[in-house]
This record gives structure tokens, C-alpha cells and sequence, in this order.
């Protein structure tokens, strides 16, 4: 039987400079009444944080290393925090590939959910929620993921009350 995963094991895999960071947003996120589920993936940990049954977040590991994708259901509720991100997180939303199904309805997979319809620095964009915010987990970066993550949570409690 597999051992239970935990926190901890997940906190260790996470690069030094970063556990701090990572601990204590997902303090925040669980006073917030996140939930954290925490599975075993190809390149590492797979976790996730879920309110009301639905995804908020989640970090992977890949290559170039720890990344998080939120998932911006409310993001026109705080577009303008958009504008205050660093260059290369906007550069990393600009390269996210487009929503098929926000183009064309019949051009994607009907299970897949919608993507996000946003604008950013004055240019409209249609991304898919798979890749649209997702950005790599460093110091330069970890103060606008905690803000982008926690305005979600805030909206996504606001939209349920």
C-alpha cells in the first residue's frame, strides 16, 4: 500500500528559495477554506487547491522547474492586478497558446472546459485555461502569483455567498 502523501514530502521536493513562499500562501490559501489534494506525477508532486469543489490552482514540476497554474475563472473581476505583472509573467500569458473553443465552439473538444476572455496592456486575448497563467514559481514572480491566487479565492468566495 502506497505511503500518504503529504505536505511535507511536497515542501521538501520544492527548490529552497522558494518554501517560504509556497508555505505560506498555502496557509493563506487553506485559511481561505481551500482544500489540498496532493498526488505523485511523472516529474514530481502534482497539487492542487480546491475551493467549493473546484480547482484554484495547482503546482507541477517540470524542466525548467516548479511552475503554478491558477485558474482564473474570475480574472475579469481583477484584470487590473494584470497589468501590474513582471515582464516575463505577461510574456508567459501573451505565449499561451489561444482558447479553440472561445475562437470556434466546434473546433475543440466539447468536454473541454472554456478558456478565459481578458485584456491585458490595452490587447484582448482569448487563452486557454490550461496554459494561460501559468508561470514559473521564483522570487521575482512569487509576489504577483500570491495576489493573482488570492484574488481568485476571494472571487471565487464572493460568487458562492
Amino acid at each position: 500500500m502506497d505511503k500518504k502523501i503529504g505536505f511535507d514530502d511536497f515542501i521538501a521536493s520544492v527548490p529552497v528559495e522558494n518554501q517560504e513562499f509556497v508555505k505560506e500562501l498555502h496557509d493563506k490559501l487553506i485559511d481561505l477554506g481551500c482544500k489540498i489534494e496532493i498526488k505523485t506525477a511523472k516529474s514530481g508532486y502534482m497539487v492542487s487547491y480546491i475551493y467549493n469543489k473546484k480547482t484554484v490552482a495547482n503546482y507541477v514540476f517540470r524542466k525548467k522547474g516548479m511552475l503554478v497554474r491558477i485558474y482564473g475563472v474570475h480574472v475579469n473581476e481583477y484584470e487590473k492586478i494584470l497589468e501590474t505583472l513582471p515582464d516575463e509573467m505577461i510574456s508567459a500569458i501573451q505565449k499561451a497558446p489561444i482558447c479553440k473553443r472561445l475562437a470556434d465552439p466546434n473546433d475543440c473538444n466539447p468536454r473541454c472546459s472554456m478558456g478565459y476572455d481578458f485584456w491585458l496592456k490595452g490587447e484582448h486575448y482569448q487563452k486557454c485555461r490550461n496554459s494561460a497563467f501559468l508561470f514559473l514559481v521564483c522570487p521575482q514572480n512569487n509576489p504577483s502569483i500570491q495576489s493573482l491566487l488570492l484574488n481568485e479565492v476571494n472571487e471565487w468566495k464572493k460568487s458562492i455567498v
